[in-house]
């Protein structure tokens, strides 16, 4: 927002203290002094919200059934007598067993998000006087030409992305069927008969799995997922005017001693330092100014890129210090391109580096709110 420069030079001890109350003007002005009236700006405070972006849930994973092969002795034959004359008669018979026994196998079926949102106000509404001139103002007196307006400033709004939990994860459930097996039998189908001759019984060793231990769920529960917002909190309301004492030349355009790299809108460790030592210190020391930064480039280049790259390094001036602590409202960030030379070394023109250097800067200057 464009604000209009409203700056007082005192340079004559005459001026009167009652005169200078009903203009609106400091009441006790000191001779040779530069003031500038201001409207205390806003205070805010940072603070850090926390925004879930997803629920808790569950990851399970299934531990299959263990199983042990295990060995038996069975009887393959039974036990029965021989005759000498007619031995006994024996047949063939299949006899079932286990061979491995029922369980179950589980499935698991993943926990399901959706698409969701939600809206933080990173940064509230605001507003502030204003002053601007009225066109084609009759009166000769500047102070009747003048109206003051309450400009708002509409709130900022971030838009958090979220996965909220449609459903959770499950298991489902599918039976295994027991395997089953045969073992072949003899068995006696005739018995013998006249002479009896004791025949013994014939026994087999088999090899079957049997079960452990079932299969199961291990279940293990996610954390819901957090964000940390930072937002600005409205402290103090500004709006109230004061006279601020000033050094005379910082109302007009102060070079910073930047020397930005080419095509580069970093700020370097020189740099931060120049702009710790000749602008941060004065925004502290004095609370109620503002200053606009105007950041320029030689010629070479088309001017749309200039323009923005003279932005851009503006803007990092000024987001400097408000990393510092100065609010934004006290900063406006200008990118004049190469529409200000200050030499002829305007496009087509030959120059020296030397010369070209000289438009290439960067200049703070102390305006009014």
């Amino acid at each position: 927002m464009k604000k209009n420069i409203l700056l007082l030079f005192v340079l004559f001890g005459f001026i009167s203290v009652a005169k200078a109350q009903v203009d609106g003007l400091p009441g006790t002005p000191d001779p040779g002094k530069c003031y500038v009236k201001c409207i205390t700006p806003d205070e805010f405070k940072t603070e850090t919200v926390k925004v879930k972006v997803r629920d808790e849930y569950k990851v399970l994973t299934v531990i299959p059934a263990k199983y042990k092969w295990v060995t038996e002795k069975v009887m393959v034959k039974e036990p029965s007598k021989k005759f000498i004359y007619h031995p006994a008669v024996y047949k063939t018979v299949e006899v079932p067993y286990v061979k491995k026994e029922a369980s179950k196998k589980l499935k698991v079926i993943p926990a399901k998000f959706g698409k969701g949102s939600e809206t933080v106000e990173i940064f509230p509404e605001t507003g502030k006087w204003q002053y601007s001139n009225l066109p084609d103002c009759a009166s000769g007196n500047p102070e009747d030409c003048k109206t003051l307006c309450y400009v708002t400033t509409d709130a900022q709004n971030k838009v958090i992305p979220t996965k909220p939990l449609v459903q959770d994860a499950s298991t489902e459930e599918t039976p295994v069927p027991e395997v089953k097996a045969t073992y072949k039998k003899l068995v006696v189908d005739k018995p013998a008969y006249t002479e009896e001759v004791e025949i013994p019984a014939q026994y087999a060793t088999i090899k079957k799995q049997v079960l452990v231990s079932p299969a199961k769920v291990v279940e293990k529960t996610v954390p819901a997922k957090y964000i940390e917002v930072k937002k600005q909190v409205l402290t103090k309301k500004g709006g109230l005017t004061v006279w601020e004492e000033i050094d005379c030349a910082l109302v007009k355009p102060t070079k910073l001693n930047i020397h930005w790299n080419v095509n580069s809108a970093k700020l370097t460790p020189q740099a931060k330092h120049e702009i710790d030592t000749k602008l941060l210190s004065l925004l502290k020391s004095k609370p109620n100014i503002s200053v606009e930064i105007a950041s320029h480039t030689d010629s070479r280049g088309s001017a749309a890129y200039n323009q923005a790259l003279s932005q851009r390094r503006a803007d990092a001036v000024k987001n400097y210090l408000i990393s510092k602590g100065i609010s934004p409202s006290r900063i406006v960030s200008k990118g004049y391109g190469e529409s200000r030379l200050l030499n002829n070394c305007k496009d087509g023109v030959p120059c020296s580096e030397a010369q070209h250097r000289v438009n290439r800067r960067t200049e703070f200057r102390i305006i009014g709110q």
